[in-house]
């Protein structure tokens, strides 16, 4: 067993915590600016032009959006391109939102992972388990890009003040908006890999201040108990 195990690892193949570690390394990509540059694969889909108008109308710098076969078209007033690649060359977007159906999720997220943008937020639901085994396994060997989701609302940072002006930043969330400086999250979006279970995350979201929800029906109530507190409404 022991020769097997170092046969193993001679073979190139990735120690297991050296890729926890590459893998935890990405954290900073979860950080959310007016200057983060978005693009939304599925973008000219039912879905996809739903929530990116949304995503636009609370400030989030959309820059573009990707629907194969569908390449130098506009749509919502932005260009469109064939591929996650020809995008990030083009705009050079470091975060993109996910609005492929189930059967193409995976092959969406695996597409963002090659292009290596920094943050994928993936919303899709119902995407086959098999698929996502393959998708742990491709993050988990790689140090550039962090995933959220899938099966996630998505993520938000809401107004922040600069000055005396609230000033809004990005919004994966349709139709949502949050108190200034705060970001709010469920459980269901807990961030893929890393060490330490559920809990864990989610106890070390809370200590970094977000406000964390089991269910994303309670997500509503969670923000006005929040806004309330802040006097807002």
């Amino acid at each position: 067993m022991a020769a097997a195990v170092r046969g193993f690892l001679r073979t190139g193949a990735p120690r297991l915590n050296c890729v926890r570690t590459n893998y935890t390394s990405t954290r900073p990509n979860l950080k959310l600016t007016s200057s983060t540059k978005v693009i939304c694969q599925g973008f000219t889909g039912k879905q996809g032009t739903f929530h990116s108008q949304q995503a636009i109308d609370y400030g989030t710098n959309l820059v573009g959006g990707v629907s194969p076969g569908k390449g130098g078209k506009t749509h919502l007033n932005l260009p469109v391109f064939n591929s996650v690649q020809e995008a990030k060359s083009a705009t050079g977007a470091d975060a993109t939102v996910i609005y492929v159906p189930p059967p193409g999720a995976a092959k969406a997220i695996l597409e963002a992972i090659d292009a290596e943008i920094p943050l994928i937020v993936c919303i899709t639901e119902g995407i086959p388990q098999q698929d996502m085994v393959k998708v742990k396994h491709r993050l988990l060997a790689q140090d550039k890009s962090r995933l959220v989701g899938p099966n996630c609302p998505g993520i938000i940072a809401p107004e922040q003040f600069q000055g005396d002006q609230a000033k809004p930043v990005v919004s994966f969330i349709a139709g949502l908006t949050a108190p200034p400086g705060r970001r709010m999250g469920h459980a269901g979006a807990i961030i893929s890999g890393g060490k330490g279970g559920a809990q864990d995350k989610i106890n070390a979201l809370q200590k970094a201040g977000v406000v964390v929800t089991k269910s994303p029906a309670q997500m509503g109530n969670e923000l006005m108990k929040e806004m309330r507190k802040r006097g807002l409404a």
